[in-house]
């Protein structure tokens, strides 16, 4: 699902680590988030620990604004999502990551993801000015998420439905025609037979078909099979010097 709607604010109330601000900033950045503010942070801003532990997501940093309360925070928001565990004295709504991410995704307005203190999480009064408490699933006999963990895995979430390009991705090459892969094959053939590879004689169209098999499976593309002929060349020439090559 695509939306035109803008990607979420991520507010930190009362941090108390520059090093926590900056791994948040860096958790952002890597899905594409980049708008940061900060509530009260405990040793004031900007903060000399962050930019090292950042690691390159600068401009979350640069721009990040400082706010003196949640409520100031918050004011252009149309949704927010509090960050933690679910309070027995509120009654807000308790939605998960999944639908977190859709109601963002299908929100024109400005949405907002609020994180507490590393210590003590979010205090009530600040989770009641939330219009959703999201929550991770998460071990009951361990529920030990430091800000920057979470912050990741509410901004993966909200990233897999955004327009987001995955750094590995990269266009997939044709494969080589049958004949250039024939070529490599025989190329490879004319070594192994020089080198008496195939033995005993008996097995020598077995252990052909077995050849065969092995690079037609890979899906060879034009470029690797030169590659690949490349390599037999390079391996094959020291043994070989001053006979016919294939």
């Amino acid at each position: 699902m695509s939306s035109a709607a803008p990607p979420p604010v991520i507010i930190l109330v009362r941090p108390q680590l520059g090093q926590n601000i900056g791994k948040a900033a860096r958790a952002m950045l890597n899905f594409g988030l980049t708008e940061m503010r900060l509530v009260a942070p405990r040793d004031g801003w900007p903060n000399p620990d962050a930019g090292p532990a950042a690691s390159g997501a600068d401009i979350v940093l640069e721009q990040a604004k400082v706010f003196d309360t949640v409520a100031e925070a918050i004011a252009d928001c149309s949704q927010v999502f509090a960050s933690t565990v679910r309070k027995r004295d509120i009654v807000t709504p308790v939605v998960g990551p999944e639908q977190m991410a859709s109601a963002i995704h299908s929100t024109a307005g400005r949405s907002a993801i609020l994180f507490g203190p590393e210590r003590s999480g979010l205090a009530t009064e600040d989770a009641v000015l939330a219009s959703h408490i999201v929550t991770v699933p998460i071990n009951p006999e361990f529920g030990s998420l430091n800000l920057a963990q979470a912050v990741i895995l509410l901004a993966y979430e909200w990233s897999r439905s955004a327009p987001l390009v995955q750094p590995t991705a990269f266009e997939v090459e044709p494969r080589a025609p049958q004949a250039e892969l024939d070529g490599l094959i025989e190329h490879l053939d004319g070594y192994l037979s020089q080198v008496n590879y195939f033995n005993p004689p008996e097995r020598m169209q077995a252990t052909r078909n077995t050849i065969r098999t092995i690079f037609t499976k890979a899906g060879w593309s034009s470029r690797e099979v030169k590659a690949v002929r490349g390599m037999i060349r390079a391996i094959a020439q020291p043994r070989l010097r001053g006979t016919p090559q294939p």
